[in-house]
């Protein structure tokens, strides 16, 4: 492979290296220890050394060296140490065998040796090759990444034709392209549509015209399959102000996914960062590829199919034939095989599914080939259960990788065998009956703190130790001898099931299963079901003690968090008897707290109290905090944060469900925002706080088993049952009361305990009576009704509305921050907006495409974070030095040429008051309002304050003063010479301005400190580049040069005042008048910057920390030319700077390559 060429000074040189091969240029050479037959001690000592290394910082076993001859400086690099000699070496070849690093030698030998000998400087020779070796390593990694698509050739080819078309920086990396039609009204332009990792770029080359259209897709605020009047499907793009179609694709489904993809990952990556993790194939932008994208999109189905963590990652997806003992025969299907579970998913949707988690399988073996059993494999459990498939193509590497993962899973949690007899895993239910599920439901359950070492359980605080529902039943409310033989006989119908189709978390789930669910789980195995259907048992198996230690270390901690915690205690099923006592409430503080403590991205979410606390009616407390990790984490992610996208998405979808399936309801509701607005705590709690306790668990049973397809159809069912009441309601508020009374009077008639009272009714009861409806009846019309939705279909639109509330979010934060800067700024609106559209694409693209290039050319860093959803909506988006730079540059009307970057720095400095290195929208435009809307004196103040402390400091890259020794002392007298002759002397006139000037100042603000001699120098010098390319440039130069003058004459005589002890306010009286030519005063006509610091080292310190000027001094010595005074009072146009800004805003590729080159910031004209 080969490698960068660095240099890495090296003090020490060890016997590491054996030289194998060598030229007048360049040196093969073996690490010692390597392929040595022999037990040499060295070898040895260096193999050993090898081995403990880290797998990324091992050394290759061989490597190539250029070496430069007659240096006196070491210098190889990556890895490896000093030869003998005083010359210069460059590692620039690795290999892991002798084959691969002969390879790199040929083509050396071959390419290079010969082209060397014609060099004469040794400094040419290592320049050569170091460019040679790095175009190799470009192209190789262009190829590579080509590789992987269809068509290489192809694929390089576009590539090339992007990268000149479009001139992104490097990092900009193409995904793939597509030959397609954009539609410009009712005119196709036919072109060729490119997808890179940031932005969707489209090319048109027709009769002599060219179009390029660029939408970056964080811009995109919809994107949908559509129809026009002249073609059936087309993509519409949908950013703020346009509509763009694109048709005429070879494979329409194919180019709509993929940009799905990106544009979901883009938006979830830049704006969704709160908590938003990036698949790990996916953290390096600049590697993506269509292969990515499209294994994203199989794992975001595989992991929501299954309701399985979101750090699963998929390896393989293959056709297969599963038996199924309880139709006798095989089911066609696919495996999915994952880090830690082994999945079966029927092709008949519904007909049988089944997921091993590997730490449940004792064995993967393969069976004898045969005709009818075809490539087959046995999985077998720890419940003595076997899973037979077949027909599985490519078995052997199949069987080898799964094994793999096995042996991977169980080093990492070894397995924990309860062999406690608890009285709830003895029961019926639970107890083996036949020899395909014989193990009891204890085997597979978790080890708890409870089963934990005697020390642990000693040191863990108390937990609960069984579901509150069975403690906490209120005294003489027995159920009626009905309702307990309908509670007998569900436990008879469950426990065949079990005896038929398994009772662990690997138990085949199909149409059956899903009916006994609708029909009420018996409240003994409710709390049981629920850890099966969610696979939390496989967590809580995974980490014994686990929850012991977070609530040990979580109690006791007092943080806003906690005390929101407590806030809401006593709020959480108040009507229900467990949580009228300490008992409970304990348990709910214990759970909330530590899950805060897990995952403190969400910390505590309103809602989230209420569905832990019917969590521990059911479930015992170590259970109940891991089946709330499932729900928060798995089978509702993104809904338990402070702004809830989660759970607006699905709202959204909801809104697009309720179309589908009901359109005479949404015809008649203009505004589906509002049942929207009430339905949203359906979701957050899944119907338990808007409908009797004991009917809601009904609707969790079924959440359980079919994750938020469930509250979908049982929210359908709901407005369909209320469509009339709702069709003829004349408002929101009368919508919202149809709802609540229907929903409070849903019953449950199988439930074994006593109705429990709501809290939340909206009707008292002596009011007209009002139907009920039956729980079990309202489920089953839901899935008769509208249980058509499938996992794909649900995925599909919420991808599609994500992009939607993200972008909602991104306006409401845009208008809340212009609301707030509007009344303080006297730019337009409009133009204010396009300012905060340019911070933001800055904002988000700079600092993406830093960690793209930190993550390509350099070991990632931690970096501050640009945007942050959870700050005030004026803070959300910030920029760093770097990206304030560029900025400045597009939008800034102060530009002066070179010095602009410099001016920029300085502006940042002085804006950044909290010392973060981040500046707020708000500090920008407030900078920017005063460049181009404030009057004079504020302009010059704002410059003022530029040349001291803090925005100028010790170490500014420009401090050093090209200025010549003779022009900082002068005895000059003060008297300007005029164009026509005549004298005026200006010293009455200066010492009053500098009076009133001083007058008001004391009346308004704290006086700011004078201006040194080196920070006066840094002023003039800024204010000469200013007026560079101005039409009135000679005046401009002819004006500054005499007011310069006279401030240096100010500036020494308040120094000489002082140094007798007179008065500064008398140094006025002691200006002398005489005449003045102008020509002898341009001050910085022989500044070079090439000059040497040691004229400006001339002054002592002391004398040129006395020589001080005032703001005063200077606005009003700036007063007396008119030419200056009409320069900083001219009208300024930010409309051209913010037209040319949108337009040179993606020019970064020359500004990125010279930042790779440069620690230091080089900003060029734009």
């Amino acid at each position: 492979m080969w490698l960068k060429p660095e240099e890495v000074l090296l003090k020490n040189a060890l016997k590491l290296w054996v030289t194998q091969k060598s030229s007048c240029y360049f040196i093969l050479q073996r690490r010692r220890g390597h392929g040595e037959g022999g037990g040499r001690l060295t070898g040895r000592l260096v193999g050993a050394l090898d081995a403990v290394l880290d797998s990324n910082a091992r050394v290759a076993p061989f490597r190539i060296l250029l070496q430069v001859p007659g240096s006196q400086v070491y210098s190889p690099i990556a890895c490896g140490e000093l030869l003998s000699g005083s010359d210069v070496y460059w590692a620039i070849a690795t290999g892991a065998t002798l084959e691969e690093i002969n390879q790199h030698w040929d083509w050396l030998e071959q390419n290079l040796l010969h082209t060397l000998s014609v060099f004469d400087n040794k400094d040419d020779i290592a320049s050569f090759v170091k460019g040679k070796v790095k175009a190799l390593i470009a192209e190789e990694t262009s190829s590579r990444l080509a590789e992987q698509e269809e068509e290489p050739e192809k694929f390089r080819e576009a590539l090339v034709k992007f990268e000149a078309r479009f001139n992104f920086p490097e990092a900009e990396k193409l995904v793939t392209y597509y030959s397609c039609c954009c539609w410009k009204g009712r005119v196709p332009r036919q072109g060729w549509l490119y997808l890179s990792i940031n932005h969707l770029c489209f090319y048109s080359f027709f009769l002599g015209k060219e179009l390029k259209l660029v939408v970056p897709w964080v811009d995109i605020q919809k994107l949908e399959r559509t129809s026009n009047v002249f073609l059936t499907d087309t993509i519409r793009i949908t950013t703020q102000n346009k509509e763009r179609d694109f048709s005429m694709f070879l494979n329409l489904d194919e180019v709509f996914k993929i940009m799905e993809q990106l544009a979901d990952v883009t938006l979830r990556r830049l704006l969704d960062n709160e908590v938003f993790d990036l698949d790990p194939d996916l953290q390096e932008p600049s590697q993506i590829t269509k292969r990515d994208l499209e294994a994203r999109a199989q794992n975001e189905f595989f992991r929501a199919f299954f309701r399985l963590p979101r750090q699963e990652r998929l390896h393989a997806v293959v056709d297969c034939s599963l038996w199924t003992p309880f139709s006798r025969c095989h089911t066609v299907g696919r495996m999915f095989a994952s880090d830690r579970y082994v999945c079966f998913a029927s092709k008949e949707d519904g007909c049988c599914n089944v997921i091993l988690p590997l730490r449940e399988v004792v064995s993967i073996e393969k069976m004898e080939d045969t005709s009818l059993l075809p490539n087959p494999i046995i999985i077998s459990i720890r419940s003595k259960m076997a899973f037979q498939f077949i027909e599985l193509k490519d078995r052997e590497s199949l069987v080898e990788g799964l094994l793999v993962r096995l042996k991977q899973v169980h080093a990492n949690r070894p397995v924990h065998y309860d062999t406690s007899q608890d009285e709830d895993m003895t029961s019926p239910v639970f107890h083996s009956t036949s020899m395909c599920s014989d193990h009891k439901f204890g085997d597979l359950e978790m080890v708890s703190s409870q089963n934990s070492e005697e020390s642990d359980k000693e040191k863990s605080p108390r937990l609960h130790p069984e579901a509150l529902i069975s403690v906490f039943q209120q005294a003489g409310s027995q159920s009626p001898d009905s309702r307990m033989s309908r509670e007998q006989i569900k436990i008879s119908l469950w426990n065949d099931h079990f005896v038929e189709y398994g009772r662990t978390v690997c138990m085949f789930r199909t149409e059956k299963i899903r009916k006994l669910v609708a029909m009420g789980i018996p409240e003994s195995l409710r709390g049981k079901l629920w850890l099966l259907f969610s696979d939390a048992v496989t967590d809580l198996a995974s980490h014994p003690g686990y929850y012991g230690n977070l609530v040990e270390e979580s109690m006791g901690k007092c943080c806003l968090v906690t005390e929101e915690i407590e806030r809401d205690l006593h709020r959480s099923l108040p009507e229900h008897p467990a949580f009228q006592n300490e008992t409970g409430i304990a348990a709910l503080r214990r759970v909330l707290t530590a899950y805060a403590h897990r995952n403190p991205k969400i910390g505590y979410c309103q809602s989230m109290n209420i569905l832990t606390s019917v969590l521990l009616l059911y479930a015992k407390e170590e259970e109940a905090f891991w089946l709330l990790v499932a729900v928060c984490e798995r089978m509702l992610p993104d809904y338990f944060n402070h702004r809830v996208i989660g759970a607006q998405v699905d709202q959204s979808v909801f809104e697009e469900l309720i179309k589908e399936h009901l359109p005479e309801l949404a015809e008649h509701m203009n505004d589906l925002s509002a049942l929207a607005s009430i339905s949203l705590s359906w979701f957050l709690t899944l119907f338990l706080s808007i409908m009797p306790l004991e009917s809601a668990v009904s609707v969790v049973d079924c959440f359980f088993y079919d994750g938020i397809k469930a509250i979908f159809q049982l929210g359908l069912a709901v407005l369909e049952a209320n469509a009339q009441g709702l069709c003829s309601s004349k408002d929101d508020g009368q919508a919202l009361m149809v709802l609540s009374r229907f929903l409070d009077h849903v019953k449950n008639e199988d439930s074994p305990g006593p109705p429990i009272g709501s809290h939340h009714a909206f009707f008292a009861d002596d009011q007209e009576p009002y139907p009920g409806t039956d729980i079990a009846d309202l489920i089953r019309d839901s899935y008769e009704k509208f249980g058509d939705q499938s996992v794909e279909q649900i995925e599909h639109l919420r991808c599609k509305h994500r992009i939607r509330v993200l972008q909602g979010h991104e306006d409401t934060t845009k208008q809340n921050v212009l609301r707030v800067v509007i009344p303080e700024v006297s730019i337009l609106p409009e133009d204010l907006e396009e300012l905060y559209d340019l911070f933001k694409a800055q904002s988000l693209h700079v600092s993406h495409r830093e960690h793209m290039m930190s993550c390509y050319w350099e070991q990632p860093r931690p970096m501050a974070p640009r945007h942050d959803p959870s700050r005030p909506y004026a803070e959300q988006y910030r920029i760093d030095a770097r990206q304030f730079a560029h900025l400045f540059q597009l939008v800034s009307p102060w530009t002066c040429g070179a010095h602009t970057e410099i001016l920029a720095e300085r502006t940042f400095r002085l804006l950044d008051d909290n010392m973060d290195h981040l500046i707020e929208f708000k500090a920008f435009v407030s900078c920017l309002d005063v460049m181009y809307n404030g009057e004079m004196n504020e302009k010059i103040k704002l410059l003022y304050r530029l040349h001291i402390p803090p925005a100028l400091t010790e170490n500014d890259r420009d401090s050093q003063s090209p200025l010549k020794n003779p022009l900082l002392s002068t005895s000059r007298p003060l008297v300007f010479g005029k164009s026509n002759g005549d004298a005026t002397d200006y010293q009455k006139q200066l010492k009053q301005m500098i009076k009133d000037l001083a007058k008001e100042k004391d009346k308004t603000e704290k006086e700011l400190p004078k201006m040194s001699q080196r920070e006066f120098i840094q002023f003039c010098k800024t204010l000469y580049s200013m007026f560079h390319e101005d039409p009135e440039e000679n005046d401009l130069y002819q004006a500054i040069a005499t007011v310069t003058t006279l401030l240096l004459q100010i500036g020494e005589v308040g120094q000489r005042s002082s140094s007798s002890g007179s008065c500064s306010q008398e140094c006025g009286e002691e200006l002398q008048a005489s005449a003045l030519f102008p020509e002898q005063d341009s001050v910085f006509a022989d500044a070079s910057p090439g000059r040497t610091t040691q004229d400006s080292q001339t002054f002592p310190e002391e004398a040129e920390g006395d020589w001080t000027v005032s703001l005063e001094h200077i606005l009003a010595s700036l007063l007396t030319e008119q030419s200056l005074v009409n320069f900083f009072e001219k009208p300024l146009d930010i409309k051209s700077k913010l037209e040319n800004a949108k337009i040179n805003q993606y020019s970064l590729k020359t500004l990125e390559m010279s930042r790779q080159s440069q620690p230091e910031l080089k900003l060029g004209n734009l």
